[in-house]
């Protein structure tokens, strides 16, 4: 044996883990409000950010499967938040929508969003807080090329 990996120390370990707990408290505050899971949060707030697109777009930007995208996309929709239709450009695809309902709700979840978003950068103080963004931005440039 060569030694043993310190996860506290290794670098994937630990943006997987601190993603998980932020996600986490911030998953708990949608939750309270609105009933959602995260995958639902993650369709809604993919969908609201662009307007009109597709589940397999869900897919590809949220990194999820397509059976919780498609489970998200059944549940937003029983809520009356977002609606489907026949993609003019490839019939077997659908474009979905936010519903007026689903919009004002949309909207009230940004403000959730950016509430607390506020609250983390508060919590880590500025400089902390602009050295991980530029730290995420180098690791995201890095990646996104390989893709």
């Amino acid at each position: 044996m060569t030694g043993r990996l310190l996860l506290d120390e290794f670098l994937p370990y630990r943006l997987v883990r601190a993603s998980e707990l932020v996600s986490r408290r911030f998953a708990a505050r949608y939750r309270a409000a609105y009933g959602i899971s995260r995958p639902e949060w993650r369709t809604f707030a993919i969908l609201g950010q662009l307007g009109n697109t597709t589940a397999t777009e869900i897919g590809r930007r949220s990194t999820m499967h397509k059976t919780k995208v498609s489970r998200a996309v059944a549940a937003l929709e029983k809520r009356g938040w977002l609606s489907r239709s026949t993609d003019e450009a490839d019939r077997r695809a659908e474009q979905l929508e936010l519903t007026a309902e689903g919009a004002k709700v949309y909207g009230e979840l940004v403000a959730l969003a950016r509430s607390f978003q506020a609250e983390l950068l508060r919590d880590l103080g500025f400089e902390a807080a602009d050295r991980l963004d530029a730290g995420l931005s180098a690791v995201e440039k890095r990646f996104i090329r390989e893709e």
